[in-house]
């Protein structure tokens, strides 16, 4: 992006890497100016948790809150990055000692940055996910909305369902699939806008990211 924002969204594309399961995306020019046609239309089918994502409460949590219902303040202000250097997992120890605070914004940059998973075609099945000790810690610290850097924040065929819940019963947004390898720890400034899809239990998100000047 021009200036100094870091744009830190997948781009939505015919194949882009996805949950195992889940739709995929496709896009399809159904009008083309080079056929014929007078202007140039496209339709896209993808699921709600395609790409760079906000995950609403009513993803795990029946009767919740829906993405169209998502509280601006939880996505949209002062951010910060932090680099946990688990291998596996994101434990309660790697958090502890930041210093989190309630309301922040905190976005989680692991290996899965460093070796660009999210950049790949095919799903890494061992990616760095959150183990449910750190999100009840980031429960109890009571922050706004956590960010993570691959497809989901918890593991693939472990604990997903229980720590999506720890953290959406705790009223924690979660985003998903940010792509934060031109982002290294430190504070940001932080827009994260979801699509406004009634009831949906997740959209698509454009996330922009600019570094804070502290002191």
């Amino acid at each position: 992006m021009s200036g100094d924002w870091i744009d830190a969204t997948l781009t939505l594309k015919n194949g882009l890497l996805h949950w195992p399961g889940d739709p995929r995306v496709e896009i399809e020019r159904v009008r083309d100016m080079d056929r014929g046609d007078t202007v140039n239309l496209s339709r896209i089918t993808m699921g709600v948790h395609s790409g760079t994502h906000v995950d609403a409460p009513v993803h795990f949590l029946r009767g919740a809150t829906g993405i169209d219902r998502v509280p601006l303040h939880a996505l949209v202000g002062a951010a910060r990055v932090i680099q946990a250097a688990a291998a596996e997992a994101v434990r309660e120890e790697d958090l502890a000692g930041r210093g989190i605070a309630p309301g922040e914004r905190i976005l989680l940059r692991t290996r899965n940055s460093t070796d660009r998973l999210l950049c790949r075609d095919a799903f890494a099945e061992r990616f760095v996910y959150l183990e449910e000790d750190a999100a009840r810690f980031l429960a109890a610290r009571g922050i706004a909305s956590l960010g993570v850097d691959y497809l989901s924040v918890g593991g693939y065929r472990r604990n997903g369902p229980t720590v999506h819940r720890i953290l959406l019963e705790a009223g924690i947004f979660i985003i998903e699939g940010l792509d934060l390898t031109e982002a290294p720890p430190g504070p940001y400034e932080m827009i994260c806008l979801p699509l406004k899809i009634l009831g949906a239990d997740a959209a698509p998100a454009r996330v922009i990211l600019r570094r804070r000047r502290t002191g």
